[in-house]
């Protein structure tokens, strides 16, 4: 099996956010891969990563960085392959991450979700992946329709609930 989605985090501290991207991904039975990279402690390492991926068969990257969170822009300055940032909570609340992925200049784009959107990021990742691969559509259509369940249910469980002045 070749990945074809890469879930990178600046250290594995990451993983607890991180991992609902795994857990999605596994979910839609797509490949994937998971590293720690750091732009700052590891920068040839994540240069390689970057320059490589497209050869590798990446389609789509997810990473997740926290505070000054470079690791998305310096990713995606060094590939064609589309990024996502996933802005880790850390100090401010993340939203030192979130500018810091947000606010990239002309050029390096990096599609990014809320603070901790792992999971979102995901969602992002196998809609792009689904544009061209009918199976992996289908089970994002599924998803989706499993969410407007889940509010249906709910509506019945609201329903139930008895309050003296309730109409």
């Amino acid at each position: 099996m070749t990945p074809i989605v890469s879930i990178i985090m600046g250290s594995t501290s990451d993983l607890p956010v991180m991992e609902k991207a795994a857990k999605f991904l596994n979910e839609m039975q797509v490949p994937f891969e998971m590293n720690a990279l750091s732009a700052h402690r590891t920068p040839r390492e994540v240069e390689e990563f970057a320059r490589t991926a497209s050869e590798r068969g990446l389609k789509v990257i997810i990473a997740g960085a926290g505070m000054a969170a470079a690791l998305p822009g310096v990713i995606a300055a060094a590939t064609i392959v589309p990024v996502i940032g996933v802005p880790i909570k850390g100090m401010l609340d993340g939203l030192d991450a979130l500018f810091s992925i947000n606010q990239m200049p002309p050029g390096i784009p990096v599609a990014t979700v809320g603070v901790n959107g792992a999971l979102n990021a995901a969602i992002l990742a196998v809609e792009m992946l689904a544009l061209s691969d009918k199976n992996i559509a289908e089970k994002v259509m599924a998803y989706k329709e499993g969410l407007k369940d889940k509010i249906v249910k709910a509506n019945e469980e609201l329903a139930a609930i008895t309050y003296d002045y309730k109409c």
